[in-house]
Parts: C-alpha cells; sequence; structure tokens
C-alpha cells in the first residue's frame, strides 16, 4: 500500500487541510428507507438490516478502530407525533439504531445517519 503525504487537498478552487479530511469528516453515513428497508445512498456502508419493527443495524465495509465512535440521526415519519431515536450496542462493525413514536418502536419512512471517529 502506498502512502501518501501532503499539507492540504485542492479541487482547484477550495483548499483544506488534511488534518480536517482525516479527523474531520464523517467515516460512516448512510440514507435509507424503513418499511421494506432500502438503502438509498450511503458512504462505508454494506447494508442496513432490518430486526423487527423500528430495530435497525447499520453495517459497515470498513471497520472503525474503537467502539465509541459518535453517530447522530434524522428521521421521519408522515405524521407530527413525537418521534425520537436511541442507539445501542455500537461496535467496530456495525452502529444499532432503534427508532420510537409515542413511546413504541416505529419504522421510519427515511432515516439518515452519519458516524464520526477512527476506521480501522
Amino acid at each position: 500500500m502506498s502512502t501518501l503525504i501532503t499539507a492540504n487537498v485542492s479541487d482547484g478552487t477550495d483548499t483544506v487541510g488534511t488534518e480536517y479530511v482525516v479527523h474531520g469528516s464523517a467515516k460512516a453515513w448512510c440514507n435509507f428507507k424503513g418499511d421494506p428497508v432500502a438503502v438509498v445512498t450511503s458512504l462505508n456502508v454494506s447494508s442496513v438490516t432490518d430486526g423487527a419493527v423500528g430495530f435497525f443495524t447499520v453495517n459497515f465495509v470498513n471497520s472503525f478502530s474503537e467502539d465509541h465512535n459518535s453517530t447522530g440521526t434524522r428521521w421521519n415519519r408522515d405524521s407530527n407525533n413525537n418521534c425520537m431515536e436511541s442507539f445501542q450496542n455500537a461496535n467496530l462493525t456495525n452502529q444499532q439504531i432503534v427508532t420510537f413514536e409515542n413511546g413504541a418502536t416505529a419504522d421510519p419512512i427515511r432515516m439518515r445517519m452519519v458516524s464520526h471517529g477512527d476506521l480501522a
């Protein structure tokens, strides 16, 4: 494997330091439909597994180096009801997400998640 060492990356118009690329960029993100589960677009996500109503596992292509990565989500349904999500069992190879509406597990119409951390 080759190593490229540089201080900045540029597209010819904008320039950014490689520290932001290495440490500041999302290492995985996914936009998926909840019922039936279908990945719309993603980065570093191989698949999303539907465990049951409101239970999803987002599987990473490249593992994280430690299981304390930071994940944020946003999801929506057809109603204006209270919605929330929780995370369980974040580990090196996947992130489990549970979605609730009015205190009961519920499948989202659309789910968006992003994970930050160091890849293995």
